[in-house]
């Protein structure tokens, strides 16, 4: 008798209605900096202020939509209040950096290239899956299991 269905180890190609997300566990197992990158991310002026905060500092975040007061370290905080300056992302971002910001914005929420080409005015859903379905994974961007 033979097997018809497809092989477990397959994988299906991502189209630009598949979710993606940040794979947190892909910078651990690349060896990779996160916090440096996440640090890179932010405002000019941020990064002037953030180098003389301390690493592990924690302050009170107020979520802007439930009002929950959480306690967040100093970089996500800076984090969330550079994603909402406009100059944020513009058209000089590089795509994949955009694509970043966007999670570091949004919560990690997954989108597909559809939703996200909705975001980057200026860029194709089918430019962006074609990037972040390719062999290499840039920044952790993968797709949701």
């Amino acid at each position: 008798m033979t097997n018809l269905g497809k092989p477990s180890n397959t994988r299906v190609k991502p189209t630009v209605d598949t979710k993606f997300h940040i794979d947190y566990t892909w910078w651990d197992r690349e060896g990779r900096e996160l916090r440096t990158y996440l640090i890179s991310h932010l405002l000019p002026d941020q990064r002037l202020h953030f180098d003389e905060t301390s690493a592990n500092e924690l302050v009170d975040f107020i979520d802007p939509d439930t009002a929950e007061v959480r306690r967040i370290d100093a970089l996500t905080q800076a984090l969330q209040m550079a994603a909402h300056d406009p100059q944020y992302i513009n058209d000089r971002t590089m795509l994949i950096d955009a694509v970043f910001r966007i999670f570091l914005a949004n919560g990690n929420k997954p989108l597909s290239p559809t939703e996200l080409a909705e975001r980057l005015h200026n860029r194709n859903a089918q430019t962006i899956v074609k990037t972040l379905a390719g062999r290499e994974v840039y920044k952790g961007l993968r797709p949701v299991d």
